[in-house]
């Protein structure tokens, strides 16, 4: 079985970064991908959540900003949680494993 996903858009926010005790690093931010449907001839923009780790999430703390260009290979992972008022809770994202910048200077200004 194969779980990869691959996604190329805009980056939504600043990415957010969090350190934990254990030395880890995770950094978290959204990707606006615009798909063409040719039945209703609109535009739809898909965002995905995109969480990447250690040396990967510094770099991307670093050079990604709101706007950048990137691509990102992962794979799709749920998130599970207990709420406040004891409820779970989900959500779907990607696990990334290389995120590339993939406009130029001009492409961000």
């Amino acid at each position: 079985m194969v779980n990869s996903v691959v996604v190329v858009g805009r980056v939504g926010q600043n990415p957010e970064m969090k350190y934990f005790d254990s030395g880890k690093v995770r950094t978290s931010f959204s990707v606006a991908v615009n798909r063409w449907n040719p039945r209703t001839k609109e535009e739809t923009t898909d965002w995905f959540n995109i969480e990447v780790w250690d040396k990967q999430a510094e770099i991307v703390g670093e050079w990604v900003k709101k706007g950048t260009l990137v691509g990102v290979e992962g794979r799709l992972a749920v998130s599970k949680w207990q709420t406040p008022d004891g409820e779970m809770a989900e959500r779907y994202l990607i696990r990334g494993t290389n995120v590339r910048l993939m406009g130029s200077k001009k492409d961000e200004n």
